[in-house]
């Protein structure tokens, strides 16, 4: 049984995590997806709680084919012992994935297995972009799968985003 590892902070789940997630589930029989800094939410950097991320997660992932785990990971502010928590908090993996250069140095440090897949449409597919077009008012639900424009109204993602970006 090969398990792989991927993490992400997800805010929010976007189509360049689902191509990523899509890939390794062609290459590991079970995928660990560890939400990064699962303790920030409410913040213009990291609007949504764990918890939602996580419904974010597993309704876009129903026909992905292949078994996996959805583990909040909250941060550690030491580098050197993150890899050991990460571990302390997810089932045992073989590799982990990532593109992130601070991620793929602590793990190969510890001594684990690396592989930077490759990150897709990267210049318009990330959270930062996503949340800017969002507060401008700009279309950015093509950059999502559908499951993620359903859970951001649920919560009403957009005004919360709208609310904490404002100065009193």
């Amino acid at each position: 049984m090969k398990r792989g590892f991927y993490i992400g902070r997800f805010q929010p789940y976007h189509n360049g995590h689902q191509s990523v997630l899509e890939h390794i589930a062609g290459k590991v029989d079970e995928i660990i997806i560890g939400i990064g800094s699962a303790q920030l939410s409410h913040h213009v950097d990291n609007p949504f709680t764990a918890g939602e991320r996580v419904l974010m997660i597993t309704r876009a992932l129903t026909s992905l084919g292949c078994p996996y785990y959805v583990i909040p990971i909250e941060d550690l502010q030491r580098n050197a012992l993150w890899v050991a928590h990460v571990r302390s908090m997810a089932p045992p993996f073989d590799i982990c994935y990532s593109s992130n250069p601070l991620v793929v140095r602590l793990f190969r440090e510890a001594g684990c297995r690396v592989q930077s897949p490759a990150m897709y449409e990267r210049e318009i597919l990330s959270g930062t972009e996503i949340r800017r077009r969002i507060l401008a008012g700009e279309p950015w639900k093509k950059l999502v799968p559908p499951a993620i424009v359903q859970v951001i109204k649920e919560i009403d993602g957009e005004k919360r985003l709208r609310q904490i970006a404002m100065d009193d």
